[in-house]
């Protein structure tokens, strides 16, 4: 495993690579809003073999990698801040007919081996889906960043612990960050107070 996650320098807002020492990227500076996420860490680079290792953990009905996908996870320098005591994770949802043809969320079969790992609250329904958009990694890069504008909603059971508190989101791969804004989008609207993510896998820079 070591092998083929070498420490890589990142943006610490995007996770995209950069040069030794820069901390943000300059697409990250040169934005005129602040984000909604504000550090976002990343384990790996979304190609070989990761990329095998998520297709079958998230298509082939194999979630017992979730336990060996963490660990490089968890190894990144940033996520020792990302998780305060704390921190509550709260996974990505997937549309209902997605977790009908696999049984179950990746991104919570992730979240739930961090759990474990660290002993964090984990709140599997935290988020919910109200728009049954496309599936991102079907679509050009273009479409991808309108596709989840208010996809998500904080289910309202949750508001109360919520609010105030620091979430840490978790999904399997970044690509241009916007299913991760549409879901910070939610968290921010229900009140949370601090919104980091932590991501197995990050594709080569949008």
């Amino acid at each position: 495993m070591r092998r083929f996650a070498p420490p890589t320098e990142r943006c610490t807002v995007c996770a995209c690579p950069v040069p030794d020492g820069t901390g943000v990227c300059g697409r990250c500076l040169a934005s005129a809003q602040p984000p909604l996420i504000r550090r976002c860490a990343a384990a790996v680079e979304y190609g070989y073999p990761w990329d095998r290792l998520i297709a079958r953990f998230k298509f082939r009905g194999e979630p017992g990698w979730a336990a060996v996908l963490a660990e490089p996870m968890l190894k990144q320098a940033l996520a020792h801040d990302l998780l305060p005591p704390d921190a509550i994770l709260v996974p990505i949802p997937v549309s209902s007919r997605r977790l009908a043809e696999r049984g179950y969320n990746q991104a919570w079969e992730l979240a739930k081996a961090v759990q474990r790992r660290t002993g964090r609250a984990a709140l599997a329904d935290a988020l919910v889906r109200v728009i049954e958009a496309p599936d991102q990694h079907q679509l050009p890069q273009t479409q991808r960043l309108n596709n989840l504008h208010g996809a998500f909603a904080v289910h309202p059971d949750h508001v109360p612990r919520l609010t105030g508190a620091r979430v840490v989101l978790v999904d399997d791969v970044r690509t241009t960050g916007a299913t991760l804004n549409s879901a910070a989008q939610a968290l921010q609207q229900a009140g949370v107070a601090d919104i980091g993510a932590l991501v197995l896998a990050r594709t080569p820079s949008d």
